[in-house]
């Protein structure tokens, strides 16, 4: 059976792809926290393991597992809309997301559908702590 799950910004179910990071991540301005990549990236993880998916931007999705370890996905292009929606469906004929699957945006209009797009490897990352407030 093929059915189509939405997700939202904050949703328990994901999906998506990540390219694989050389390093720590600079500092960025973009809002995207900085990640240190862990191992190697995987094609696929578990679509019933996902407790969250957290949309960055047009281009950046991370999630985070039931074991709380993290994915992040970087498109290899720009999928439109998907950062101010932060809403995506996609579809699945087994339990897996893997990078050759693709995510459909989810606009809050008429219409409701937005751009396809398509997956990358998926990366674990530890993301960067937040910085100590001062007192």
């Amino acid at each position: 059976m093929n059915r189509m799950a939405p997700v939202a910004g904050g949703a328990a179910i994901a999906v998506l792809a990540a390219v694989a990071l050389a390093g720590p991540s600079a500092a960025r301005d973009d809002g995207i926290p900085a990640a240190t990549p862990v191992g190697a990236p995987q094609a696929c993880i578990s679509r019933s393991r996902i407790s969250q998916s957290l949309v960055r931007s047009d281009s950046v999705i991370d999630f985070v597992m039931l074991d709380r370890k993290v994915y992040r996905v970087t498109l290899p292009q720009a999928c439109p809309e998907l950062g101010y929606e932060e809403r995506f469906g996609y579809a699945l004929s087994i339990d897996r997301l893997c990078s050759t699957d693709i995510l459909t945006v989810l606009r809050n209009t008429p219409l409701g559908r937005g751009a396809s797009c398509g997956l990358a490897p998926f990366q674990q990352v530890k993301l960067a702590g937040r910085p100590k407030q001062r007192s």
